[in-house]
């Protein structure tokens, strides 16, 4: 069955797809942004009744009459004023935490949940900061929203006041804000296409300096400390060309707001101004003209909420190139007994314009120990990739048992599949924890014998708080980390184990006494071994012999020894035994009688 085949960003989303991922998450938080609707109301009804109020107030002072009585409803309103805010605040404050929460459960989710090729678009750096940053963004984009529109609404309302209270004052307001929306609308759109320049360069920032820091080691014993740092910052360079431009569209915006704003306030009032004068509006009249021009104009208020908004956009389509990886389908079969027979069909996958696997047809025998070997860029990992379903092919099928891996029910799937790789993650807090990672009920002695199984029960012993020592800080070389990954593998008993890799790290005597555990303490069940050194597939029972993502050949490893290019994978310069290169049989292959001949 094919796999979605990841497509260019471009094509994958767009700021209209960002624009529909903030109305999904205002959705999803739809109980705290109401409140905070009911307390942004709230507040805007008080603020559009206070002018009207202080009005009142004015006019009781001037004429004697009712000054208490509109004293005590200013204050009252003052109040609710003050209590309004508070809730909001709590409201506003919940719901940007809920949007937030729930995309990054999304993206999270969907990573784990993701064709493992697909999500190599992306360096680790860069999935973090999208992760951590650009969903707190994009996050907070439902409630700034929220607070946009209110303060439009709020604007509005003051605008049909102020045309309640005169007419003229309302037609001079009008007169003067064409100007300001324009101004508005021309700065929106040129920082949007900035703040996209601007996340795109942090992201490059935080992606070198997370690399950085996970080979610092590499870095100190190279002496390459300024070298990397020059590295990692220079996309300093266009963040500060991109900041710059940012602040040049706010400063030129912003002289010119400062400008008009005035300009349209001495408008209204010199025409309310008038109509006092004349004695056709009272003082109060005049106050409430003033409050409700301020409160109109407050629309030029919400430049931060858009720029929020233009940035909140932004981040949004970052987040979706990450939604937008192909997820592989959950089957719903269950996987009856069976052998653990493993069978490509037709399988080929392509990574770009280059075919990793062309029509690869396969059987692998059930209860065998069967090595795959070819150099590097042969397809080997992708291969051992599909072989659990990690990846999808582009065409072909992969058969466990008979029944199609994308047909499996994925927990169904996992059990009946170990992995091991070259760089195992240890998760799950303690040692112990990491090695019985995603095998639930798994007892303390269970986890020590399948450490012994991988040779490193000792090393495990010797730290100083054994089993429960944290993972993360363990001091433990790569080969001990392959090691506990080869042993959380093997305590799995699954019945098709597959090493990528997994005893690279591992040296010579080492790697025997795990072949032997390979060959010996797992006989029975099927195993695939990703191999670089002829002592491993000597032991195995087949040899898959990969070149240029087709299958050259396929045997045992003393058959395929007699062709030179299949010697050449492991020791191209080797003499052989009479000191002429490749003339005889490798090391552990020669002899009958060494434990390393082939059966």
């Amino acid at each position: 069955m094919p796999g979605p085949a990841p497509r260019s960003s471009e094509e994958q989303v767009s700021h209209g797809h960002g624009d529909r991922l903030i109305a999904a998450l205002s959705r999803d938080s739809w109980m705290p942004l109401a409140a905070t609707a009911t307390g942004s109301i709230a507040t805007t009804a008080v603020a559009l009744a206070l002018p009207a109020a202080l009005a009142a107030a004015v006019n009781a002072v001037v004429t004697g009459r009712g000054a208490l009585t509109a004293t005590a409803y200013l204050a009252l309103l003052l109040a609710g004023a003050a209590l309004a805010e508070v809730a909001t605040g709590i409201t506003s404050t919940t719901a940007t935490a809920s949007a937030i929460g729930t995309l990054r459960l999304r993206v999270a989710g969907h990573l784990l949940s993701a064709d493992v090729s697909g999500a190599t678009r992306f360096s680790t750096g860069e999935l973090v900061n999208r992760l951590v940053s650009n969903t707190a963004t994009a996050g907070s984009a439902p409630v700034t929203l929220l607070g946009t529109l209110t303060g439009v609404a709020a604007s509005a309302g003051a605008v049909v006041a102020l045309f309640a209270v005169d007419p003229r004052a309302g037609l001079a307001f009008l007169a003067g804000t064409p100007v300001l929306v324009v101004v508005l609308r021309v700065f929106v759109s040129r920082v949007s296409g900035l703040y996209d320049e601007y996340q795109s360069a942090q992201g490059r920032l935080a992606a070198r300096l997370t690399e950085t820091l996970a080979g610092i080691r590499t870095v100190r014993a190279a002496g390459t400390a300024s070298r990397e740092i020059d590295r990692v910052l220079r996309p300093l360079a266009d963040l500060s060309s991109t900041g710059h431009a940012l602040w040049r569209a706010q400063s030129r915006t912003v002289w010119q707001i400062m400008l008009l704003m005035p300009l349209v306030e001495i408008l209204v009032l010199a025409v309310a101004g008038l109509g006092v004068a004349e004695g056709r509006l009272t003082p109060g009249a005049l106050v409430a003209v003033a409050g409700y021009a301020a409160l109109g104009l407050t629309f030029v208020e919400q430049i931060d909420p858009l720029l929020g908004l233009a940035y909140g956009r932004s981040a949004a389509v970052r987040v979706l190139e990450v939604l937008a990886l192909p997820v592989l389908p959950a089957g719903r079969r269950r996987l009856p007994d069976g052998p653990g027979a493993l069978s490509f069909r037709g399988v080929t996958v392509t990574r770009g314009d280059a075919r990793v696997l062309d029509d690869v047809d396969l059987e692998i025998p059930a209860g065998a120990l069967t090595a795959v070997v070819g150099r590097s860029g042969a397809g080997k990992t992708t291969l051992a990739m599909l072989a659990g379903r990690l990846t999808e092919p582009d065409r072909g099928r992969v058969l466990l048992d008979g029944l199609s891996l994308s047909d499996l029910e994925p927990g169904c799937l996992r059990d009946a599949v170990a992995y091991a790789f070259e760089r195992p993650a240890l998760l799950g807090g303690d040692i112990a924890s990491a090695i019985a990672y995603g095998t639930a009920g798994t007892t303390r002695e269970a986890v020590r014998a399948a450490a012994r199984a991988a040779e490193v029960d000792d090393v495990v012993s010797r730290l100083p708080l054994g089993y429960d020592t944290p993972s993360a800080g363990a001091p433990l070389s790569g080969g001990e980390i392959q090691r506990l990954g080869l042993a959380r593998a093997l305590l799995r008993r699954a019945r098709l184990t597959i090493l990528d890799d997994a005893t690279s790290g591992l040296d010579t005597v080492t790697e025997a006494q795990v072949t032997r555990t390979l060959v010996e303490g797992m006989r029975g069940r099927t195993r695939l071994v990703v191999a670089h050194r002829p002592a491993t597939a000597a032991r195995a029972d087949l040899v898959i012999w990969l070149e240029a993502g087709r299958v050259r050949g396929r045997g045992t490893h003393r058959e395929l020894w007699r062709h030179r290019d299949y010697r050449d994978l492991f020791a191209p310069d080797a003499p052989d035994s009479r000191g002429e290169p490749h003339g005889g049989e490798p090391a552990g292959v020669a002899s009958r009688q060494e434990a390393s001949c082939p059966r």
